[in-house]
């Protein structure tokens, strides 16, 4: 995706702003600031309702933003059941938990044909201008500043449209940020490959079930239809031993729960196999004229399913920012830069533990010990979920376990 001055003449178009890539980040950010009466254009090269990789779980944060926008209860309606119980079987024991938190009693697994449907036609509903399988075949740039896209339709037609900010929400492979340049930081190699399909015949009865076994893991939850997700994981160093029996593997790696590989036995696998394998980084997210939301700005390993709720509230983070700037309150670099260290803030704790838990290493016997206590005690057990879920800061729930672990220990003689 090169940078070229924008041509001019018949098929131009300006924006205020134009947001490349239209699901859990773009359509969101899309909608809030044509609710806020800025122009917007939305692109993406899909059609909608079309499906994409995702663990699609959404803990109650996620929730609450789409309940703070008015779409939480088209999302319910979609059929997906609510999850209103996790529970982390570590082999010898297994800790059982709540999610409720942020008003909402439970979590919810929309399929992402459902979801993305939603959001993309709210930002039309608010306004901004949607064009559905357009591809964008590069930023337009003046000098250092981008200054809006040249694409097609599926067509063929070619459209040049400018806009003051062009905001990348085209997830890992961000064409966006390739083409400006977005540094990366706070990098971890990938961790684990995950391989999910869905099953019919397979009641969750309102559970998501996560079983880690060490050097594997597997988890499954319900979605829409009466189907239910199941993903198995495996570290890297496993992959290419793995990647020649995928469904093999996949088996033996739930047989690893027996009790689970009897009732997974019994159900149909309805759709392939589908699997990734994802990086984990921070990026600059923003420069002259352009801004990254969503996964093109920070992604992280997929196994606490933080991906939906962190680019919602990434999403409200960045409509603020951008309205700050077309309103000609702040420059775009003090608003990003604001909202850039209010993101990394808000989730590094969560990066660095969604990245430690990935690693399915045994925890050490001091860890071993609070996470035994931890599953015998229903408070704390509820607020390890709220951990997983990302509403209790991990390090403020382990910092106060190990302190009551300490007061109950009595001192050494």
């Amino acid at each position: 995706m090169s940078g070229t001055a924008g041509p001019s003449g018949d098929g131009n178009h300006h924006h205020d702003v134009i947001v490349v890539g239209a699901r859990c980040a773009g359509a969101p950010t899309a909608m809030l600031l044509a609710r806020l009466g800025h122009r917007v254009l939305l692109v993406d090269r899909a059609t909608f309702p079309s499906d994409t990789i995702s663990t699609h779980l959404i803990h109650p944060p996620g929730l609450a933003a789409l309940s703070r926008w008015g779409l939480l209860e088209q999302v319910v309606a979609t059929g997906c059941p609510p999850i209103d119980t996790y529970a982390f079987d570590l082999g010898p024991f297994a800790i059982v938990g709540s999610p409720a938190g942020e008003g909402l009693d439970a979590s919810y697994a929309p399929r992402r044909t459902a979801l993305d449907k939603i959001l993309v036609d709210a930002a039309a509903e608010a306004g901004a201008e949607v064009r559905e399988g357009f591809t964008v075949e590069e930023l337009l740039f003046d000098g250092p500043t981008v200054t809006g896209i040249k694409g097609h339709s599926k067509g063929g037609d070619t459209s040049v449209d400018h806009a003051r900010v062009t905001v990348g929400a085209d997830g890992l492979h961000s064409s966006v940020a390739r083409a400006t340049g977005a540094a990366c930081y706070a990098e971890k190699p990938k961790i684990n490959a995950y391989y999910y399909a869905y099953w019919a015949g397979l009641p969750m009865h309102g559970t998501y079930e996560a079983y880690d076994r060490g050097d594997c893991a597997f988890a499954a939850w319900p979605t829409n239809d009466d189907l239910t997700m199941v993903v198995s994981g495996w570290p890297m160093r496993d992959f290419e031993g793995n990647r020649s029996d995928i469904e093999g593997n996949y088996h033996a790696t739930l047989a690893r729960a027996p009790a689970f590989a009897e009732r997974i036995a019994k159900a149909t696998r309805t759709e392939r196999f589908v699997g990734t394998a994802v990086p984990n980084y921070f990026r600059k997210p923003y420069g002259p004229g352009w801004v990254l939301v969503g996964d093109a700005g920070y992604l992280k390993d997929p196994i606490t399913a933080q991906g939906i709720q962190d680019s919602f509230r990434d999403a409200e983070r960045c409509a603020r920012a951008l309205d700050d700037v077309l309103a000609d309150r702040r420059s775009l670099d003090e608003a990003m830069r604001d909202s850039q260290e209010a993101r990394d803030a808000e989730v590094m704790s969560m990066y660095e533990f969604t990245a430690q838990f990935a690693t399915m290493e045994p925890p050490p016997p001091e860890m071993r010990q609070m996470l035994l206590a931890v599953s015998q005690d229903p408070s704390a057990s509820d607020e390890f979920v709220r951990v997983s879920a990302g509403m209790t800061p991990p390090e403020e729930f382990f910092g106060h376990m190990q302190e009551r672990m300490s007061r109950q220990t009595p001192d050494a003689a």
